[in-house]
């Protein structure tokens, strides 16, 4: 790999933490269309991948929030669980989502969470 490559993911991965820390896990939105776009990673393999950046960029932000104080655990633990429930199911049927459905369900995340963040008093 080239080192101009190595920059602009380095680059894309501290926008991804950015807005993470910022916007609570937003930088799965810049990641899966690098993947996607300039990477050309197949879009099964592209979410999969997204998440595996995610999760320890997502430990930090939550590791520096608790640090802070600005965060306690407590009301996290239900969504934690949940959240890994959830995980498990999906990882285990994601091959049997077609990728187009998948990107279709990707936008509709991305609309959705437009829609609210826009709209929200």
């Amino acid at each position: 790999m080239e080192k101009k490559q190595r920059l602009f993911y380095a680059l894309t991965g501290a926008l991804a933490g950015l807005l993470s820390g910022l916007l609570g896990t937003g930088g799965g939105l810049v990641v899966v269309p690098m993947l996607l776009g300039p990477i050309h990673l197949e879009p099964k393999r592209a979410f999969a991948t997204s998440v595996c950046i995610m999760l320890p960029i997502c430990a930090v932000s939550a590791g520096v929030y608790l640090w802070q104080g600005r965060m306690t655990l407590a009301p996290a633990w239900p969504y934690m669980a949940g959240g890994c429930v959830g995980g498990i199911v999906c990882g285990k049927v994601y091959g049997r989502i077609s990728p187009l459905w998948l990107r279709r369900l990707f936008g509709l995340l991305l609309l959705y969470g437009g829609l609210r963040s826009l709209f929200a008093s």
